[in-house]
């Protein structure tokens, strides 16, 4: 067994996620990093999984991977989700199936699955990613926002099964980030969101860093089923 610790992130190909692998693979921890597509980038202890977070075969293989080579899972980052923006009356079934498989069942997946590695170290420590258009009610965010809902309230009460092997269950939302997901969105619409923040500009992905700094440090064990905003949202 290593005795570095061992960092599973979901979504790291790219924008927050690539961010967050490369940060903390420079920091020394071993990344263990997932995306459906090839990583198109590589560092010194980074490790790239081509999976699909919805499908539990393909979380189930990565897992047992990651478990066999380094004997544990100290922290979780489950940041891969989709997005669109769309009006509900425009919104497809599929779209929103789609929606909920990755951004909800493939988050419980990777809990599931990386919680039973933590178990046998009695510690872990696992970030959900949400965002800050469920609590501000973001039009032609509907389906969108009610999937990140559905994770906060999932890791409120994942905080609650898996407490007692010392796993703690933490969220938070970013405000907008200026990565692909957000690529699309109409700029007075972004402008509107900022605007209405009580700190009025753009996040940044060290700001993701600072929360996930603290979600994560080994002295944070009494912190757990929360959920961080930025930007002042609540």
């Amino acid at each position: 067994m290593t005795d570095k610790q061992v960092m599973l992130i979901t979504g790291s190909r790219k924008g927050i996620g690539r961010h967050l692998a490369e940060t903390y693979a420079r920091r020394g921890f071993i990344v263990e990093g997932c995306s459906r597509g090839e990583a198109g980038w590589e560092a010194e202890n980074y490790t790239h999984h081509q999976v699909d977070v919805a499908d539990e075969r393909q979380v189930k293989a990565m897992i047992s991977n990651v478990a066999k080579r380094h004997g544990r899972i100290d922290v979780v980052l489950n940041n891969a989700a989709i997005a669109t923006m769309n009006h509900v009356l425009l919104t497809p079934a599929a779209t929103a199936n789609r929606m909920l498989e990755v951004n909800v069942t493939g988050t419980m997946l990777v809990c599931r699955d990386a919680a039973k590695v933590m178990m046998r170290r009695r510690y872990g420590r696992i970030v959900n990613f949400t965002t800050i258009v469920a609590p501000i009610a973001l039009a032609g965010e509907a389906i969108y926002a009610a999937s990140k809902s559905a994770v906060v309230t999932f890791t409120r009460i994942l905080a609650f099964e898996l407490g007692q092997w010392g796993i703690t269950c933490n969220s938070f939302g970013a405000t907008p980030i200026m990565t692909d997901m957000i690529k699309g969105v109409p700029q007075d619409k972004i402008d509107a969101v900022v605007n209405g923040l009580a700190i009025k500009r753009l996040g940044t992905p060290e700001d993701c860093v600072n929360v996930c700094d603290f979600f994560i440090s080994p002295s944070s064990d009494n912190i757990t089923g929360q959920v961080i905003y930025l930007g002042g949202v609540t």
